[in-house]
């Protein structure tokens, strides 16, 4: 396993669409492997799709942070987070294949976790999501199912600390 990257967050920009697009199509690989698509019809969805789930969360979390997860200066994926009084919620974070499985997903939700205080941290998940594994090995628990996506929770407490969930 690589040693863990220097990991930074910085706004996402309008210039960044390209690279935002490449990470959407890589939180949907898993379905975009199952679809007798060529790649311009993927590339087709996978633009409809983005702008879609853009449009939502600007107007449903008009307050949300969207970053761009940089490891060692290199675009990494993406961050979505929207804080409120009683929630962290984290509506997307997709680390692009060349850096998964290096500590960065860990890293920044440690980060939030530890930011979170009195706080719930909350994510959907869709229910074969590898990451799901990830979640749960730092402390979240499934608190609601519709049978695509769980809802996981995070509440601090004794013995939620981010550091004892290694």
């Amino acid at each position: 396993m690589s040693e863990t990257p220097n990991i930074t967050l910085r706004p996402a920009t309008a210039g960044d669409r390209e690279l935002l697009l490449a990470v959407y199509a890589a939180s949907r690989e898993i379905e975009l492997s199952m679809v007798p698509w060529d790649e311009e019809q993927k590339r087709t969805f996978v633009v409809h799709q983005f702008d879609a789930q853009t449009d939502y969360y600007t107007k449903t979390f008009p307050g949300a942070t969207h970053d761009i997860i940089e490891a060692d200066s290199v675009p990494a994926g993406r961050l979505y987070v929207d804080r409120r009084n009683d929630e962290i919620a984290i509506l997307d974070i997709t680390v692009l294949p060349p850096f998964r499985r290096r500590g960065i997903g860990t890293h920044l939700i440690r980060n939030l976790q530890n930011e979170a205080s009195e706080r719930i941290v909350s994510v959907y998940v869709e229910g074969f999501n590898p990451s799901l594994q990830l979640f749960e090995k730092l402390g979240f628990t499934a608190v609601s199912n519709d049978d695509v996506n769980l809802r996981l929770e995070w509440r601090s407490g004794p013995g939620s600390s981010p550091a004892s969930s290694r």
